[in-house]
């Protein structure tokens, strides 16, 4: 036993080494990666647990990057990528080949978005996803003879992935900082002002103008949900200056805010949805675009030759598949509905936390997004400190500092329990105040 102990100590300090010399890690610290190492390394999940090779559980507070939906573990999902590879790996959908999972995914999106939004393209991820979107709507402008009409307009603190057109409408400083070639013909506007918005489009011309896109929640940007009546008035506004409206659900979409997509909290129907993470659960890469009638009739009636768009992995049969069966699991569990319940009891769990300190300002929650603001206590912003002490106590959770954001945000997986809410709440609390007692320690 004692030797195994050592072989297995020896396969991780192994395997740290290998990840700071070998593996380029996104959206992470470089200088502390290459010191350091990894903070965990992971081994399995299961439900809203995750364990690592040392054999501590962690509860995954944020479905790992908001998209874990039915939780780790799930067989029947492993399952269905089995049978499928078994039969067709992968097929290309080029050149009008197809097979009957992309078939029967697309058919089954289509069922659910709001509207007729019937027309499924299928990509690899959200960052594909609306750069597919920027390009189809440039390209049904062109073939309405509208071709000036190229301008995006998105909202200040979204996130829209880091392709280069998805760089482009974040509304976040920090990736356009990264890289130097932004595409030039995106504009931001203020959060939640139709008044804003009007007036862009007055400065810059509806007839330059393609399209609005947002997020119905801002997830990256600090879970921020806007106004009831926003939308309303943002589609009518965008009906009125013939300007095409998309639904960011990336982070939103498959029962994430207690609907299936995040835009029917609020009546809207938008032109098109772009979609990823929820759609498989994370435990295949799929992406896609769901395109109303209108839209797609213009492509069917003009599009002469070729459409010059796609990707290799455009519909790839197992990640479908999986889909397919996620989708199930999600509706015969009523794991939307969950995400309703368990979202106010998040709510109120956060509430009671917001009373002990008077470093927690507001919190907030739509279906299982949820949000807890902080208030600094000297020059630096807190939720770096508190997201390192929940770490220690087995709970990730993630904070964000954006334009002056000092933010705590949670997205655990759809099939959380009460008990568990409150098991990741405590840790929450517990962390909360070690960080205070550091801070005022020091004041």
């Amino acid at each position: 036993m004692q030797e195994q102990k050592i072989i297995n100590q020896n396969m991780i300090e192994e395997l740290i080494e290998l990840d700071k010399k070998y593996y380029f890690h996104p959206t992470s610290s470089l200088k502390k990666q290459k010191q350091e190492g990894p903070d965990f390394i992971f081994t399995e999940g299961e439900g809203v647990y995750l364990k690592d090779v040392y054999g501590k559980k962690v509860f995954d507070g944020l479905s790992s990057l908001w998209n874990v939906n039915v939780g780790h573990g799930r067989k029947e999902l492993a399952d269905a990528a089995q049978q499928q590879m078994t039969k067709l790996a992968f097929s290309s959908s080029f050149a009008s080949l197809s097979h009957e999972p992309a078939i029967r995914l697309a058919a089954k999106i289509a069922s659910l978005t709001p509207g007729d939004l019937n027309s499924i393209f299928f990509t690899s991820g959200g960052s594909e996803s609306n750069d597919t979107a920027f390009k189809l709507i440039r390209h049904y402008w062109i073939l309405k003879g509208q071709p000036e009409k190229k301008i995006i307009i998105s909202r200040k603190r979204s996130y829209h992935g880091v392709a280069m057109g998805a760089t482009s409408a974040t509304g976040l400083d920090a990736f356009h900082h990264f890289t130097n070639s932004n595409d030039p013909d995106f504009r931001h506007v203020k959060n939640d002002s139709v008044e804003n918005l009007q007036a862009l489009i007055d400065k810059e011309g509806a007839d330059n103008i393609a399209a609005y896109i947002s997020e119905p929640v801002q997830g990256t940007g600090g879970v921020l949900p806007t106004h009831e009546d926003y939308f309303k008035q943002v589609k009518e506004i965008c009906e009125k200056n013939n300007i095409l409206f998309v639904a960011d659900e990336v982070i939103t979409g498959f029962g994430r805010t207690g609907t299936y997509f995040g835009i029917q909290q609020y009546g809207v129907e938008p032109d098109m949805i772009t979609f990823a993470k929820g759609v498989t659960s994370g435990y295949m890469p799929l992406g896609g675009v769901a395109i109303k009638e209108r839209i797609k009739e213009v492509f069917d009636s003009k599009s002469e030759g070729i459409l010059f768009h796609g990707y290799t992995y455009s519909g790839h049969p197992a990640a479908c598949a999986v889909a397919l069966k996620n989708i199930d699991i999600i509706e015969r569990e009523g794991l939307a509905r969950n995400a309703k319940e368990m979202g106010s009891v998040l709510l109120k769990a956060f509430q009671d936390v917001q009373k002990k300190h008077d470093t927690v300002g507001e919190v907030r929650t739509i279906g299982l997004l949820g949000a807890v603001e902080l208030i600094k206590k000297g020059e630096e912003p807190m939720a770096p400190k508190v997201v390192k002490e929940t770490l220690k106590r087995g709970l990730i959770c993630r904070g964000t500092i954006y334009e002056g954001s000092d933010t705590l945000v949670f997205a655990p997986p759809l099939i959380v329990t009460e008990e568990q809410i409150h098991e990741m709440v405590s840790i929450l609390d517990e962390a909360i105040f070690a960080v205070e007692e550091n801070v005022y320690s020091s004041m």
